[in-house]
């Protein structure tokens, strides 16, 4: 099995000097950090394109999957490493359709097993199941227990990731029960990102 790794979500705001955080927490645990969300809201393509530019080239000098939130349209035009898609957001296939073969499609499947299942039947390169614990970033109703991290690492090859509330100090038992990815944005964004990274990084090695 492969270590546990770390997929950043972007703040809300990210312009300023978030670039400069961005390639700080990427290079605060080299090799630890593989996917970065794109996740912005309420402005137009041509406004996300801009800001998306330098944050795609440091992820791309890292070697760090640049993953568009919810919009198959801007992953397109930003030719982005790929999507990741709501339950309302649109289907895996249609995204494969229009992203081609090599594009990463994630899908967020909350609580359930079955929402994985379709996912994984429909094509998807990751399934996403959260809220693990309460999350200042995004609200959620849904609490997944361990038990479904532990289920889908036996029984699927596709790797699963853990969202919600996510920090160095609860991290651990998601380890444990096999998440291949942890997702994680105010835990790093809310304070020092590269020294929120290393705790990460120790934590993950200790689970």
């Amino acid at each position: 099995m492969t270590d546990c790794q770390l997929y950043l979500i972007s703040p809300l705001d990210v312009s300023g000097d978030f670039p400069q955080r961005l390639e700080r927490a990427i290079e605060a645990g080299p090799g630890l950090v593989t996917a970065f969300q794109f996740r912005v809201k309420g402005i137009d393509q041509h406004e996300a394109a801009r800001l998306a530019a330098p944050l795609q080239a440091i992820c791309a000098a890292h070697d760090v999957a640049f993953i568009v939130n919810d919009d198959i349209a801007l992953a397109k035009r930003l030719g982005a490493d790929g999507v990741h898609l709501g339950q309302g957001d649109g289907e895996p296939r249609d995204a494969r359709e229009e992203l081609g073969r090599e594009a990463q499609i994630g899908v967020t499947c909350h609580a359930s097993k079955h929402f994985a299942m379709e996912a994984g039947e429909a094509g998807a390169d990751y399934v996403a199941f959260g809220a693990f614990f309460d999350s200042t970033t995004k609200a959620s109703e849904h609490r997944p227990e361990l038990e479904i991290l532990e289920w889908w690492s036996n029984l699927f090859e596709i790797p699963c990731v853990a969202i919600g509330g996510i920090t160095p100090a609860n991290c651990q038992p998601l380890v444990e029960a096999g998440a291949d990815f942890l997702a994680v944005s105010g835990a790093i964004w809310n304070g020092d990102e590269a020294a929120a990274v290393k705790a990460f990084k120790e934590q993950i090695a200790a689970a």
